[in-house]
């Protein structure tokens, strides 16, 4: 696990920081991944975000790196990798940590979008 290859992001997957984070997240839904490229559970979930995020218009996928974005993770009180937030216009509304399959993340992500 710990020599499993770094996945590459798609194209549609938006790379958070603390600068751009606030804006891209305070409108509509989106999935929010916090990993590390040091961690092997969150290179084995990459590709199944990828698929989600090339497949889906109706939220946004994106990711934020713990190691450069320590202060997102503390916001948000990350405390294991991977973690995936559901946000709805700023605002937690689900939380899912670790690997999880597309349909068990789609339907969490379903369910705030109907929420």
């Amino acid at each position: 696990m710990k020599n499993a290859k770094p996945v590459a992001n798609s194209k549609r997957i938006k790379v958070l920081n603390n600068k751009n984070f606030k804006a891209a997240t305070k409108r509509g839904v989106v999935l929010l991944d916090f990993w590390a490229p040091w961690c092997g559970p969150c290179k084995i979930i990459a590709p199944t975000l990828n698929e989600i995020a090339d497949s889906q218009t109706d939220f946004m996928v994106a990711k934020v790196n713990v190691d450069h974005n320590q202060q997102l993770a503390q916001k948000f009180k990350v405390r294991n990798i991977p973690t995936m937030l559901i946000l709805k216009d700023g605002k937690e509304a689900g939380r899912i940590v670790g690997v999880k399959t597309k349909r068990t993340i789609l339907k969490e992500v379903d369910a705030v979008m109907a929420g």
